[in-house]
C-alpha cells in the first residue's frame, strides 16, 4: 500500500501537538518496553530500537517545528515543553544500561552492512552518554543534559523574541529602493521604524547614505538578545564542560568534534588558523580598497555598519552591478517558481501543489508540495515552504524535520523556514533560497532508508552543508536564472549583468572567509575558554580574525543562535565549502542543467542519507578522496 504524508489539523493545533508529540512518545516508551523484554541476541531487538528512533525523531520533529513558526503562544509553550521531554526520553535511554545490554548482545556478524553500521552508532551513542559509567555518573549526566535543554532553550528563545527596532528620519531612507520606502511609512513625527528583521535590515545597512541612521540601526542589531543571554549562555558553556569532562573529554570541542569528519578540537582551531592565513592576503586588498571608497564619503573605519553599503558601491563603481537594477529580475513568486522547476529539472523531481483543502500548515503563509520523481506518478515525500517574517516567528533561515523518511513506513516532509521579502529579493536572497532549498531536497533523496538513524541530512555534521553550498552555484549561472530572472516586461536578466554579478561575487570573499573564521573561532574559543566576560574575548576574537570592525557598545554574541545548534563547530561552514567546491569540479559549468551528473551526484550523494561515512559518499561520486585544490584556487582567483 503507497505511504501517505502526515495528516495535519484543520484547527485545533494543540490538540494535534499532544497526540502527535505525546504519542509519538508513548510509542516510544512501549518499543524500549518490548526490546528490554526480548531474547538476547535477537534480531528484534534492533527492530524495534528502530521503532522507538523512529517515534522519538517524530516527536522531536513537530515539537521543535511548531515552537519555531507556530504563531500561537500556547502551541508554542506546548511544543517547547515537549521538546524538553524528548530530550530527557532520549538521556534516559542512553543511560539504561539494559537496553544498552540488549543492543550490545546482537552479534554484528549476524547482521548486513548497514545493519552493522547501525548498531555501531547506537552503541557509541550509548557510551559517549555514559551509560558505562558508574550510577552517580548517570545521574549526573541525566541532570546536566536537562538543564543543557533548558538553557539552549531559553537561549533561541530570547533571540527569537529579542526583536528590536530603530527609529530613523525618513530622509536616512532616500538611497533605499521604492518598495521599501513605500512598506516604511513616517510617523508623525517624520521618523520611520526599522526592525531586525532580515528584510528589514539588511537592505537600510546596504543601501542607506545615512552613516548616523547606519550604525543606529546596526547597534540594534547587534544587540539583540542582550545582556539577557549572557547569563544564559555562561551556564551553557559551563555545563557542556562538565559533561564533556566528565565523560573523559578534555573539553566540550573534542567531546562534540569526536563524531564529525575533523575529529578533534584541536583540528578545529588548525582549520580555522589554516583558512585565515589563506585568505588573509586577498582579505587585505579587498579591505583597502573599501577603506578608500569610504573615506571619500568621511568615513576611516570599515566596521558592521558600513562593510555592506560599501561593497555595494563598490560592485556598482567596479564592477558595473546596481543591487537596485539586480533586484528588478528577482520577483519572489517567479523565483519561488524557478527554484522549483530548475531543481525538478536538476534531480528528475515533479512538485505538486497541495490544495489548502487537503492541508491546512500552521499559517497561511505556507504552501505544501507533494514530490516525486518525474517518470513515475509515486509520491516519495511533502515538503511545506514557509518563506516570510512574522512575528514569532524563527528569524534565520533554516530546513526543519516534520517527518522522517523510512522505508515502507512513513515518508519524509521537510520545512523551509526563512524571512524573505514577499516583493523583490535581493540577489543574496536567492542565493540564500537554493542553499536551503538544498537541505529540502537532501532530506526528501535520503529519507528512503531503513534504519532511521541515516534518513535524510543524516551524515557527519561538518559536511551537512556541503550539499546546500553546491546548489548554491546554480543561482550563479546565466542559463539557469533566465528561466526565471525577469523584470516586470518579462524581459530576462541579461548574460552580461549575471557576468558582472558573479565578478563582483568575487570581490570580498576574501574578508568575508576572514569574517566566517571569526564566527568560527568565537563558536569555538567561548566553548574552550568560556570567559567570564564574553565582550571581551569577543573583541579580541574580532582583532585576530575579521577585517571588518565591530561597533562599540555591540555584542554579537549574545544573538548568535548558531551557539545553541552548531555549539564549538560553526567551523562547519568553511569545512563544507571546501568539499562542495570540490564536488561542483564535476559538473559542467557551460551546461549546468545536464540531468546526467546531477543523476550520478542524487543517487552517490544524496540519496543514501548517513549510510556511509561522508568521505566515502563524496569518493564514490568523484571517483577520488575529495581534496582541497578547488577551494583553492576559488580562494585564489
Amino acid at each position: 500500500m503507497a505511504l501517505t504524508p502526515l495528516a495535519l489539523p484543520a484547527d485545533d493545533w494543540l490538540t494535534w501537538l499532544d497526540e502527535r508529540g505525546g504519542g509519538q512518545l508513548d510509542a516510544a516508551r512501549t518499543s524500549v518496553a518490548a526490546l528490554v523484554g526480548t531474547q538476547p541476541g535477537s534480531l528484534r531487538i534492533l527492530q524495534l530500537w528502530n521503532d522507538a528512533a523512529i517515534a522519538l525523531r517524530n516527536a522531536g520533529g513537530v515539537a521543535e517545528l511548531l515552537s519555531s513558526v507556530h504563531p500561537d503562544a500556547d502551541v508554542i509553550e506546548r511544543a517547547e515543553q515537549i521538546e524538553v521531554e524528548v530530550q530527557k526520553f532520549s538521556t534516559d535511554l542512553h543511560l539504561d544500561t539494559e537496553v544498552f545490554r540488549a543492543l550490545s548482545s546482537v552479534a554484528p556478524d549476524t547482521l548486513d552492512d548497514d545493519g552493522r553500521r547501525m548498531l555501531a552508532k547506537a552503541l557509541q551513542a550509548f557510551r559517549r552518554s555514559g551509560v558505562d559509567r558508574g550510577d552517580d555518573v548517570r545521574e549526573q549526566v541525566r541532570q546536566l543534559e536537562a538543564r543543557l535543554t533548558e538553557l539552549s532553550q531559553a537561549f533561541s528563545r530570547n533571540i527569537r523574541d529579542g526583536r528590536r527596532e530603530t527609529r530613523v528620519p525618513v530622509s536616512a531612507l532616500a538611497s533605499l529602493p521604492e518598495d521599501y520606502v513605500a512598506d516604511h511609512p513616517a510617523d508623525a513625527d517624520g521618523l520611520v521604524v526599522v526592525s531586525t528583521d532580515y528584510p528589514d535590515v539588511l537592505p537600510f545597512l546596504t543601501f542607506c547614505t545615512d552613516a548616523e541612521a547606519r550604525r543606529a540601526v546596526a547597534t540594534t542589531m547587534f544587540g539583540i538578545a542582550y545582556p539577557d543571554n549572557d547569563s544564559v549562555l555562561s551556564e551553557l558553556l559551563q555545563t557542556r564542560h562538565e559533561l564533556a569532562t566528565l565523560l573523559g573529554y578534555s573539553g566540550w570541542p573534542d567531546y562534540d568534534a569526536e563524531v564529525k569528519m575533523i575529529g578533534s578540537g584541536e583540528a578545529i582551531a588548525t582549520f580555522i588558523d589554516t583558512v585565515s592565513a589563506e585568505a588573509g592576503p586577498a582579505g587585505a586588498r579587498e579591505i583597502a580598497i573599501l577603506e578608500a571608497r569610504a573615506a571619500a564619503e568621511g568615513e576611516a573605519v570599515i566596521d558592521a555598519s558600513n562593510w555592506r553599503h560599501f561593497c555595494e558601491l563598490v560592485k556598482r563603481e567596479q564592477y558595473g552591478v546596481d543591487a537596485h537594477e539586480v533586484r528588478r529580475y528577482f520577483d519572489f513568486g517567479k523565483v519561488h517558481d524557478g527554484l522549483l522547476q530548475i531543481t525538478g529539472q536538476l534531480f528528475g523531481l515533479r512538485f505538486t501543489a497541495v490544495d489548502d483543502s487537503v492541508v491546512r500548515p500552521w499559517h497561511l503563509d505556507v504552501t505544501s508540495y507533494d514530490v516525486g520523481f518525474a517518470d513515475s506518478e509515486e509520491t516519495i515525500g511533502r515538503i511545506h515552504l514557509d518563506l516570510h517574517p512574522r512575528d514569532r516567528k524563527y528569524n534565520h533561515a533554516a530546513q526543519f524535520d516534520l517527518v522522517a523518511g523510512v522505508r515502507d513506513r512513513q515518508l519524509p516532509e521537510g520545512v523551509l523556514v526563512c524571512n524573505f521579502p514577499r516583493g523583490l529579493m535581493e540577489h543574496r536572497d536567492v542565493v540564500t533560497l537554493f542553499h536551503e532549498f538544498g537541505h529540502l531536497i537532501h532530506h526528501l533523496l535520503g529519507g528512503a532508508q531503513n534504519w532511521v538513524r541515516f534518513s535524510g541530512v543524516a551524515t557527519e555534521w561538518d559536511f551537512v552543508e556541503a550539499p546546500s553550498q553546491l546548489l548554491e552555484e546554480w543561482a550563479w549561472d546565466a542559463g539557469v536564472l533566465q528561466l526565471f530572472a525577469t523584470d516586470a516586461d518579462g524581459q530576462p536578466i541579461p548574460s552580461e549583468l549575471v557576468a558582472r554579478l558573479k565578478a563582483a561575487e568575487e570581490f570580498g570573499k576574501g574578508f568575508m572567509a576572514r569574517t566566517q573564521m571569526f564566527y568560527a573561532a568565537l563558536a569555538y574559543r567561548f566553548h574552550l575558554e568560556r570567559p567570564v566576560d564574553p565582550t571581551a574575548l569577543m573583541l579580541r576574537l574580532y582583532d585576530e580574525y575579521s577585517l571588518v570592525k565591530p561597533l562599540p557598545d555591540t555584542h554579537f554574541y549574545a544573538g548568535f543562535g548558531h551557539l545553541a545548534g552548531y555549539t564549538s563547530g560553526y567551523y562547519t561552514y568553511m569545512w563544507s565549502l571546501v568539499i562542495a567546491k570540490d564536488l561542483f569540479s564535476a559538473f559542467d559549468p557551460g551546461n549546468l542543467l545536464e540531468p546526467g551528473v546531477a543523476a550520478r551526484y542524487r543517487d552517490a550523494v544524496l540519496a543514501p542519507g548517513g549510510s556511509k561515512d561522508a568521505a566515502d559518499l563524496v569518493a564514490d561520486f568523484l571517483g577520488r578522496p575529495y581534496d582541497t585544490e578547488a577551494f583553492a584556487t576559488w580562494l585564489d582567483r
